[in-house]
């Protein structure tokens, strides 16, 4: 089993994480932020991940630093339970139609961090939660799992639809680029020889 636990405290928040990469989708999240929290649920279901994540955040203020916290730390918590990254496919994308939404992703463990968000979202809210957000969450996640991340809106109106594309696309585009690839389960997947 590829895992990782993660603890991170600052002044802002206080996180527990528990990843699994070869799990069944099982997640215990509260990150008092439900709609994060209903994120990341969809994220562990749709990429089978198990997920244990507790954070306590400032969210007296805003959830900023929750969401951002939270990202920083799932991306370590990937970096570490990939190990070495032998055997890996590397690479994965989807597109994913979620209702009048269509969202593409693509990813690519290069050891190189880099995210291209082209994804319009069209309200500033979604209930409570700051829709500019969902970048910070993918930007923290990349600075410490050093990849590369694009995701693009092909249409969509509604933002709820569209942020839960991108979290559904991703869990599918991460899933097949963190899977193991039987007929080269010993070698890195780059002709340098390491990622």
């Amino acid at each position: 089993m590829r895992c990782a636990e993660i603890s991170r405290k600052t002044n802002e928040t206080d996180i527990n994480l528990k990843l699994n990469l070869d799990g069944s989708g099982h997640h215990e999240i509260n990150t008092n932020c439900g709609f994060l929290d209903h994120m990341l649920e969809l994220f562990t279901a749709h990429g089978k991940f198990d997920l244990n994540l507790k954070c306590s955040g400032d969210v007296h203020v805003d959830f900023h630093h929750t969401v951002e916290d939270v990202g920083i730390c799932l991306g370590r918590a990937f970096n570490e339970a990939i190990n070495d990254k032998k055997g890996i496919k590397r690479y994965g994308y989807f597109i994913l139609p979620m209702d009048e939404a269509l969202i593409l992703s693509a990813v690519d463990i290069s050891g190189r961090s880099h995210l291209n968000f082209d994804a319009e979202i069209t309200a500033q809210k979604v209930g409570n939660f700051d829709t500019e957000l969902i970048k910070e969450f993918w930007l923290g996640f990349v600075r410490t799992f050093p990849c590369a991340v694009h995701i693009k809106k092909l249409a969509g109106e509604n933002s709820h639809h569209i942020i839960e594309g991108i979290f559904k696309s991703l869990a599918r585009s991460f899933r097949e680029a963190v899977m193991i690839d039987e007929k080269y389960y010993n070698e890195i997947p780059s002709t340098k020889g390491i990622i």
